[in-house]
């Protein structure tokens, strides 16, 4: 339990949108016609959303870690994120009524967490002071 909470206290912000994306993909979402011109824009929104999560928890990684390990690392921060869009998608698919699993999604979801490895390799090469501690 002590080491749920001290992972829960160090990717707080990870959590959160890892939640949130679990909501906005299994809501009934109102019909918006505004956006309906930018071709593409629903696939902009999901690649962005698992850019958005994962370069969250590289900040969190990085200022909690010294050491890393790139197996654990693969893990977490590529792997997993792609098994969950997936997961998403089917559970769209097959529990709701009113969404649809769409592999391009899932596609856009996984070049979100590709994208990632940039901000990670920009971070690295960077190392802001805000993100030493």
């Amino acid at each position: 339990m002590q080491r749920a909470y001290h992972l829960l206290k160090k990717f707080r912000f990870t959590v959160f949108c890892v939640l949130l994306i679990w909501y906005l993909c299994l809501f009934r979402p109102p019909r918006i016609h505004t956006f309906d011109h930018i071709a593409f824009f629903d696939k902009w929104v999901h690649m962005s959303m698992y850019l958005g999560t994962c370069s969250v928890f590289w900040v969190e990684y990085l200022r909690s870690h010294r050491h890393w390990s790139k197996v654990r690392l693969s893990l977490l921060a590529i792997i997993c994120p792609i098994v969950m869009s997936g997961v998403i998608e089917l559970a769209q698919a097959y529990l709701t009524t009113y969404r649809s699993g769409d592999w391009v999604d899932f596609v856009a979801n996984s070049m979100g967490v590709l994208l990632s490895l940039v901000v990670l390799w920009a971070l690295k090469r960077v190392r802001p002071k805000w993100l030493i501690k």
